[in-house]
């Protein structure tokens, strides 16, 4: 099986390298590593856990539309073409379509153990000094301001409303960022998302401090 994580590995890569919302394979890469990490940890089938991590941003929905099938349709369809075992298939694509934050209000939880490992170990490279960087890259992607300080943030209570945000940067730490240390899944993430939710605050502490300088 090992061998058909590294063909998924690869075909991802190649769909992914020069990708720059902060999106992109190194993104996929360092997910991969930690999901494998907390699945040792905990147990979980790395086999799952590696092509679950692997294929989680496949079809993101930010990028289609706002379309949440689509990531699952095409996980499926490249583990087919790589012969993935059916229960294999049915396993990852699970982790696929449940694996997306998708609001301060929502809940969203993983069935299988495989699930968790990916889902803390996506959410572990959303915060941090990595997950400051990508929620800036992906707010210039979108053309979204760095910070308004007439528009307050919201904590969204329905996917619809998430997915319908056009928020400024800085006010996506108090919706989803600074959230997530508490939304973890197994001990493991806990654990590792503790320095990096400290990181964070400390950082937009120091954003706002100098944001708001006096003349």
């Amino acid at each position: 099986m090992q061998n058909l994580v590294d063909r998924i590995a690869a075909r991802i890569k190649a769909k992914f390298l020069s990708e720059s919302s902060g999106h992109d394979w190194h993104h996929i890469h360092r997910v991969w590593q930690l999901a494998r990490q907390i699945a040792e940890r905990e147990g979980a089938d790395l086999v799952i856990a590696e092509l679950g991590a692997l294929v989680h941003d496949i079809a993101d929905w930010k990028f289609h539309g706002g379309d949440d099938s689509v990531g699952p349709r095409e996980a499926r369809l490249l583990l087919s073409e790589e012969g993935a075992p059916a229960a294999v298939i049915e396993a990852v694509v699970e982790i696929v379509a449940s694996i997306s934050y998708k609001g301060a209000g929502v809940a969203t939880p993983m069935r299988s153990l495989e699930g968790r490992c990916v889902q803390d170990a996506d959410r572990l490279d959303a915060i941090g000094a990595i997950g400051i960087a990508r929620c800036f890259a992906y707010g210039g992607h979108a053309g979204r301001l760095m910070h308004d300080p007439d528009e307050p943030p919201v904590l969204h209570q329905t996917a619809a409303a998430y997915k319908a945000s056009k928020g400024a940067s800085l006010n996506h730490f108090y919706e989803k960022l600074f959230l997530l240390k508490d939304r973890m899944n197994t001990p493991t993430g806990r654990a590792l998302a503790e320095p990096r939710h400290q990181f964070m605050q400390d950082f937009v502490a120091q954003f706002l401090a100098e944001w708001n300088v006096s003349a």
